[in-house]
């Protein structure tokens, strides 16, 4: 008999009620819904790296949130383990593109404040913090402030953070969004060197579709609004840890263009439908 997955999604919808318009006399207002996401079925074997992506609106942090338990799916079961998702649990962590560091704490006791409640003595969350700070790589700056440290220094943290209590699932919400390019490289190095040392089941969300391919073992792109899974692609491209650079290989290229036509498509339909507009400088916004 086949072992149930980490995660497994059953026919997953999510509404939200909207505001009428004030506009419209009380005898024409209705309750508007908004319909975010719509039959998603997916399973995420422990230990898989999923990556996320879809034009702006497409659901994917509601999506996250459904996994983490801050809200509660419209239709059909999100299951850990087998068992429905009541709420949030410490089986699953949640790093989001804020950082989100106490500034009045060094990153040291950033991590350990994650391990307060938890039981454990204070020499044992005190070492706990410093294991999880050296995987990161950050043991010399463990003194240091976060106003003290760099963008993707105050990352590292909250990823050491959200690691100490030794959750099964990270779910990342396009944590590395507001870094530079170069960091943000050096950033998913890192996540990956940190993944194959911990074996934590991931899903990730990200706009950028060479981020989604260089990470992830599988790609889930989500359509336009209402979000449903259009497509899980496949990547395998072997030895990520390799010196090579990868970014520049043909089977990068391949996987690229794969994924960017599956997602071209629903970028324009999110614009003919009004759901997406397009900036003047080329980035998308979702539509109210």
């Amino acid at each position: 008999m086949t072992a149930p997955a980490k995660l497994a999604l059953h026919h997953v919808g999510k509404q939200f009620s909207m505001r009428a318009n004030r506009t419209q006399s009380r005898g024409q207002q209705r309750a508007r819904r908004l319909v975010a996401l719509q039959d998603i079925t997916l399973e995420i074997p422990a230990g898989e790296f999923l990556v996320l992506v879809g034009p702006s609106g497409s659901g994917k942090t509601t999506l996250l949130d459904l996994l983490a338990g801050l809200s509660t799916p419209s239709a059909g079961e999100i299951l850990v383990d087998g068992a429905p998702i009541t709420g949030p649990g410490r089986d699953r962590a949640v790093v989001f593109q804020q950082y989100a560091l106490l500034p009045w704490r060094s990153a040291l006791a950033n991590i350990e404040f994650a391990l307060e409640g938890s039981g454990l003595r204070r020499r044992e969350r005190r070492r706990r913090a410093r294991e999880f700070l050296d995987l990161v790589g950050l043991s010399a700056f463990a003194d240091r402030y976060p106003h003290e440290l760099s963008g993707g220094m105050k990352q590292r943290v909250a990823i050491a953070r959200s690691l100490a209590y030794d959750p099964d699932i990270l779910l990342m919400d396009e944590p590395f969004a507001a870094l530079d390019a170069q960091t943000r490289e050096q950033l998913q190095d890192e996540l990956l060197r940190i993944w194959r040392t911990t074996g934590k089941t991931v899903v990730f969300i990200t706009h950028s579709i060479d981020e989604a391919v260089y990470l992830g073992q599988r790609v889930a792109v989500l359509s336009s609004r209402p979000g449903r899974l259009k497509a899980l692609v496949e990547i395998d491209l072997g030895d990520r840890s390799s010196a090579a650079d990868l970014r520049s290989s043909a089977e990068f290229g391949h996987y690229r263009h794969q994924v960017w036509s599956l997602l071209h498509g629903e970028v324009l339909r999110a614009q003919a439908a009004g759901h997406l507009k397009i900036q003047p400088d080329g980035t998308e916004k979702a539509a109210s």
